[in-house]
């Protein structure tokens, strides 16, 4: 594979990345890789892995992360801090030590980043008050009632505000890296990092692709929880307000009003995440064809279910059941990228 020509710079781009102990292994050493590959093809990025002890950190998966350099060797001024998450945020946010190291570093950084629950911390030292932020999916809710100073979006994989940039769960922190190699040395480093570690160059679709984009509030009412039992026995039978109020016995006015008290969304919100629901069981599970896919989740035809995963997903029902089905369907599957050169 032929090296990239490396762009005019002057000194090399120091990043540093903090662990500490539960750390998520995976936050550090996806973002680590792609530095370190962009160097293969012209990048110049020196990495260094800090701690607040200065010694080894313990991950959650049981692996020991090695702190490379002291603190106090680090240059006054740093290029990048990353700054990854470990799932009990709270633990990681009273830890004085740890709030500390990141707050004294986020100050002398040209760029500050975070990966998952990363974003809990730069948090809890005001770097993102006022300003836009995501984290993984599950969490993102929590980091909004905890900060409500930062502006969360749930479903961005990383969310650019100013000289700050957050990213979602996990993988996410290889999203994030790629687009910085890309911001600091051009596409085309990017491009050959993403062939090198065969990811996709930028992941189609946001985090609502892996979560239920609409969890309704647990009905208490009778006549809400009977039309909820109606849509999600039968997805495909025609489920307007006017024909499930006359299996109900009540006004269709009456049932619109307490659906939406109840679960705060309309019938109609509802009947559609249903069928989305049952379009990804049946995608990721089965052997039906898009067409009849479509017909048994109640979408009535392959278009209109393509344009409702297009707009949930951002991919279509293809591309969903390619990506979501077992390793022996995706192995089967078109690669994202060219598989790289051996090495």
């Amino acid at each position: 594979m032929g090296r990239v020509a490396p762009p005019e710079r002057s000194a090399a781009r120091v990043v540093v990345i903090v662990a500490f102990d539960q750390v998520q292994l995976l936050d550090v050493s996806g973002p680590l890789e792609v530095f370190t590959t962009a160097n293969r093809f012209g990048a110049r990025y020196e990495v260094r892995v800090v701690s607040p002890t200065g010694l080894d950190a313990l991950t959650s998966c049981g692996l020991r992360i090695g702190a490379n350099a002291p603190v106090e060797q680090l240059p006054r001024r740093i290029d990048t801090l990353l700054v990854p998450g470990r799932r009990d945020w709270r633990n990681a946010t009273a830890d004085d030590a740890l709030v500390s190291l990141v707050d004294g570093l986020a100050v002398r950084a040209r760029r500050v980043t975070s990966v998952c629950a990363g974003a809990f911390l730069l948090a809890r030292t005001g770097v993102l008050d006022g300003r836009r932020a995501t984290t993984h999916w599950e969490l993102a809710p929590q980091l909004a009632a905890a900060y409500p100073e930062v502006h969360v979006e749930p479903d961005p994989v990383f969310v650019r505000d100013g000289h700050v940039v957050t990213s979602a769960g996990v993988t996410a922190g290889i999203d994030l890296a790629l687009a910085l190699a890309e911001e600091d040395y051009g596409a085309d480093v990017a491009r050959e990092v993403a062939r090198q570690l065969v990811v996709f160059m930028a992941r189609p679709g946001g985090q609502s692709q892996f979560s239920i984009r609409m969890t309704p509030q647990p009905p208490q009412h009778p006549l809400v929880r009977r039309a909820m039992d109606e849509i999600t026995t039968d997805p495909a039978l025609p489920h307007g307000v006017d024909a499930l109020a006359t299996d109900l016995g009540v006004s269709s006015r009456h049932l619109a009003r307490l659906f939406r008290q109840e679960t705060g969304m309309t019938l109609g919100q509802y009947a559609d995440a249903v069928r989305v629901e049952a379009a990804q069981v049946l995608l990721s599970s089965g052997t039906a064809s898009v067409e009849e896919v479509s017909r048994e989740a109640g979408f009535g035809s392959s278009e209109t279910m393509r344009r409702v995963f297009q707009q949930t997903f951002g991919v279509s029902p293809t591309v969903y059941r390619a990506r979501f089905r077992t390793t022996s369907a995706l192995a089967a599957a078109p690669t994202a990228l060219p598989l790289p050169s051996p090495c």
